[in-house]
């Protein structure tokens, strides 16, 4: 007999109170952010769905971790752990510690770009495409054509369009690709997986014309379930034999350990070339600390080392991955537009189907995400045209693909009267969903703009 209640595979510890704001506090709070959430104060938050990077909680065996630190400055044992969980997982010989996954972007991608490179990927990421631009390369996405539609139930939409990918290669010359990155699952893309055959694949054209193939690894144990799941040929495998599979495919691997070692900071570059390696580990000495350390301290390595053991066990998994998808089909079942299939590590909401009277250019995505911190002290995180709309010569926003609400859920945090909180929220925005107005940018930087960027409506009541 099989229980049909999903369970939280662990029992809680300890807990970190909450502060119950009221709709009225939250406007307050709101207007004083310039109604960026990223500006709100965490006690300003009831349930934070921001991110699911270094928000999760850790467990007892990596607190125990933590206690055992070596903070040796060269030579930690601490780190000799580290190396040998992740050249384990990866195969690869080269590993360099960093503070987090956009400190090791920065070092392999400032390495590999400049003026007149090109990168590809399925999608590029915010901090990725930031790294690569800031260089002054160009950063090309290309995913498959089903992504692009949310309602699509194509099991892998995450998978990067092999034609194209072969096309953009030959058309601008090998020697100008800087690199091909495959990022599983694909986080900007609703947070699908990445079929291990896509991945061969990608792997096959790069081998041919001898580019670089790297791997954003982040949530590389939830990509595993999927594929264990949705793909032929792989019943028999562990999730964590599928995850060392698809690293034989590729030349190095970016992660940020904050997603799927399940720590609140940590990361990691690993490579295959000695010389790559040589390259980035100046830069690495330079920036962000020695060798054997690399932002981190000997704690930090201790739990990552833990995290990347206990993120692939079969109970774990299926209680992240099914807890995700109760979510996404109690908003589904109540009318809200919820990009399908639902990923692993959020749920995505269509922005534009939820406010179809509110122009791409006023940014529906920002408004619903106010309006769910409004009605229930809610933050979430705006993926569209906040994020990554870019404008013409004549300043008028080219929009991004979608317009996505993400609800990233921080592993082993919340229970699942947190998340029935959520859904019942959700049908409060349901009952006032066209009389909203939209947003305009009254500043925004040069780039990473929706970190920092200041917003009021564009048709003041």
């Amino acid at each position: 007999m099989r229980h049909k209640s999903i369970i939280e595979p662990f029992r809680v510890k300890m807990v970190e109170p909450i502060n119950m704001t009221t709709e009225t506090e939250r406007r307050a709070y709101l207007k004083k952010a310039h109604h960026n959430l990223f500006m709100l104060h965490s006690k300003e938050v009831i349930i934070d769905l921001l991110t699911d990077s270094g928000t999760s909680a850790m467990s007892a065996n990596q607190w125990a971790g933590i206690m055992k630190g070596d903070e040796s400055y060269a030579g930690a044992t601490s780190w000799d752990k580290m190396y040998a969980e992740i050249n384990d997982l990866t195969g690869l010989n080269y590993i360099l510690p960093t503070h987090q996954g956009r400190a090791a972007e920065r070092i392999l991608y400032s390495h590999l770009g400049g003026t007149g490179k090109i990168f590809i990927s399925n999608t590029h990421f915010d901090t990725t495409r930031a790294n690569i631009e800031f260089s002054g390369a160009e950063a090309i996405d290309i995913p498959i054509e089903q992504a692009n539609n949310p309602a699509n139930l194509h099991p892998f939409k995450g998978n990067m369009d092999i034609e194209r990918l072969e096309h953009i290669i030959t058309k601008n010359g090998a020697a100008n690709i800087g690199a091909v990155i495959l990022t599983l699952t694909n986080n900007s893309g609703g947070g699908q997986p990445v079929s291990l055959q896509n991945a061969r694949e990608v792997s096959e054209i790069c081998k041919k014309h001898q580019v670089l193939f790297v791997l954003d690894c982040c949530r590389i144990a939830e990509n595993a379930y999927f594929i264990k799941h949705r793909e032929e040929g792989v019943e028999d495998k562990t999730y964590r034999e599928i995850a060392q599979e698809v690293f034989t495919l590729c030349d190095g691997a970016i992660m940020s350990a904050k997603k799927d070692a399940i720590v609140n900071m940590g990361g990691f570059l690993a490579l295959k070339d000695e010389e790559l390696a040589n390259a980035c580990t100046n830069l690495l000495i330079i920036t962000e600390g020695y060798t054997t350390y690399g932002g981190l301290s000997g704690r930090d390595m201790e739990a990552i080392t833990v995290g990347l053991q206990e993120v692939f066990r079969a109970d774990y998994l299926h209680y992240r991955i099914r807890s995700t998808t109760y979510l996404g089909e109690k908003l589904q079942e109540m009318g809200v537009p919820v990009l399908l299939p639902i990923g692993g590590h959020a749920v995505y909401i269509d922005a534009r189907a939820f406010y179809p009277l509110i122009p791409v250019n006023e940014y529906p995505g920002q408004v619903l995400a106010c309006e769910l911190y409004l009605k229930g002290g809610i933050r979430s995180c705006e993926i569209g045209s906040v994020m990554f709309g870019k404008y013409d010569e004549n300043h008028q926003l080219i929009s991004s693909a979608m317009d996505l609400v993400r609800l990233a859920i921080p592993r082993r945090v919340y229970t699942q009267s947190h998340i029935d909180y959520v859904i019942e929220t959700f049908s409060f925005l349901m009952d006032d969903r066209n009389k909203h107005n939209g947003f305009k940018i009254d500043y925004e930087p040069e780039l990473l703009r929706h970190f920092t960027c200041r917003f009021s409506e564009a048709k003041p009541t």
